[in-house]
Parts: structure tokens; sequence; C-alpha cells
């Protein structure tokens, strides 16, 4: 193909849409009115997948992939943050693959590993149990109730398993599970995250329904405590959304590559923390 010159005004016009194009069609992250951004960690994480607030201790806890997240490589590890979001410790606990979503009974803070649920001690920094869950496909979030019951989702499996006086078993196996990853146990009945809803699921698990409909995929979910649920769905969305209601956007960042994975809600200083996975960071955000 024979390949023409630009004339000098072509080479001009060429020069000056080089310079302004990119710049004009540069994308922005996109926060809502109601978001506040409070701070943010330095890029030193290692795939952060979720962050956990401890509201007896004021400390935030941090789980980090560091690799492939269904691979048993002995890299992840946990971080501890300040109130402030500086990182205080950042290999805080180690011995762990790819650790995922968490929740905290008292002293003792739980967490997904791949195939297992690993018990650490937030005193000592110490792990103290693992409980493989043979068959587990993808663990993925966990939650915790008053009776100290761990839930933990498999994403790959559509099923829910629960911890309770050391023994795993199965709590929840169900078509309508498909995709699930976020947990919430909430005034006694259990919330989970699906492929396009939240779902509804009474204490003694008989009884699912549908509780916010077309939401995306759901990574993280929590709530506000004043009616209102919190999801997102780990591209970098994050949504609020009344029971039944439309999810209404608080957050896009996907058009900086920025992920939103498995969030939290401080619920008396309403303040929402986002781990931005491959972006190595947590935000902090102030709700309205």
């Amino acid at each position: 193909m024979t390949q023409k010159k630009l004339s000098p005004t072509g080479m001009f016009l060429f020069t000056i849409l080089s310079v302004f194009v990119p710049f004009a069609c540069s994308q922005k992250a996109y926060i809502s009115p109601d978001l506040t951004k409070l701070w943010e960690t330095p890029a030193e994480l290692k795939t952060p997948e979720s962050v956990l607030y401890d509201y007896q201790r004021d400390v935030f806890y941090v789980s980090n992939v560091n690799g492939n997240p269904s691979e048993k490589d002995g890299n992840g590890f946990i971080s501890r943050l300040k109130a402030d979001g500086t990182i205080e410790n950042l290999q805080w606990i180690t011995g762990l693959n790819a650790p995922k979503g968490m929740g905290l009974v008292d002293s003792l803070l739980y967490v997904s590993d791949i195939d297992e649920i690993v018990e650490m001690d937030v005193n000592s920094g110490k792990i103290l149990n693992k409980y493989p869950i043979p068959g587990s496909k993808f663990l993925n979030d966990i939650t915790c109730d008053e009776g100290g019951r761990v839930f933990v989702s498999d994403m790959q499996d559509s099923k829910i398993y629960v911890l309770s006086d050391g023994k795993v078993s199965l709590w929840l196996s169900d078509p309508r599970l498909d995709g699930v990853n976020g947990l919430l146990v909430w005034e006694e009945d259990m919330y989970a995250g699906v492929k396009n809803a939240v779902l509804r699921i009474s204490d003694d698990g008989r009884s699912v329904e549908e509780w916010i409909h077309e939401t995306g995929g759901i990574d993280g979910l929590v709530t506000d405590g004043k009616g209102n649920f919190i999801f997102s769905d780990w591209t970098g969305h994050v949504y609020k959304a009344t029971a039944h209601g439309k999810p209404v956007k608080l957050l896009d960042t996907t058009p900086v590559k920025m992920n939103a994975a498995d969030i939290d809600f401080i619920l008396d200083k309403n303040i929402l923390l986002v781990p931005t996975f491959f972006d190595n960071r947590v935000v902090a955000y102030l709700v309205k």
C-alpha cells in the first residue's frame, strides 16, 4: 500500500490533534456529591481484597491476596491500619495464600482463604486455627452473627457454609446463590449478593427472596444502618439502594482502572472504605 505524505498544513493539524484530543477525551472517576474523599493509603498494599473496621480497637484490617486469587502460594497476608489510614503494620499476619473476606468475633479475626477459614487472634497477631472445607471451590466473603457463627460464601458452587463451635457445615445450597459473594448478617437475616441481585435469607435458611433487583455482580455488601444497602461490583462501581429500590451510583472508578472490592462501612462515622485491589490502596469516603 502506497503511503501519502502529509502537507505542512496537514502536519500542523495532526500535531494539534495529537496533543489536544487525548486530553479532551481523558476520563475521570465519578464520585457522587454524597461522597467526600477523606484519605487513601499509599499504594503499598498488595492486591487488597477486603477491608474490615474493628470498632473496639479503632483500627482496620486489610486482606492482601498478593498473587493469584486461586493459588496456594503462601504469599497472602493481613495488614493493620490506623484509623487515619496510616499503615501501621503492612505484613501484620502472614502465612496465608489468597485471603479475601473477613469477619470479627470479639478478638478473633476470621478470613476466607481459597478452601478454608483461618482464625487469628488480633491481640497477638497470630494464626490460631485453620478450618478446611472439603469440596469447596472458591471461598470468598465472610460475615458473623451475634452468636459468633461465621458464614462464608462459595462463589463458584452456589453455597454458604457456617463455622460454629469449631466445626464447619453446609448452611445453604441453592441455585439462586449463583455467583454468591458478598454476605451480610443484619437484624437476624442474612443478605447475599449474587450475580444480579441481593437476596434476603431467613436465619434458618429456609426462606430466600430477592430483596434488591438489577444490581449487577456484587463483591462487597454492607448497610449504612439507615435502611440502605451499599454494595460494590469489584470492577469499580459502588451503589446504594433501599429494599426493592433502584440502585443509585455512588462511585465509578472504572475509567481510571481502579477496582472496588470488598467494602466496609463504619456505622457511627458514616465512612465508606473501598479496597482498590490491583491499585493497591484503601480509600475512605465520608457519606452524607
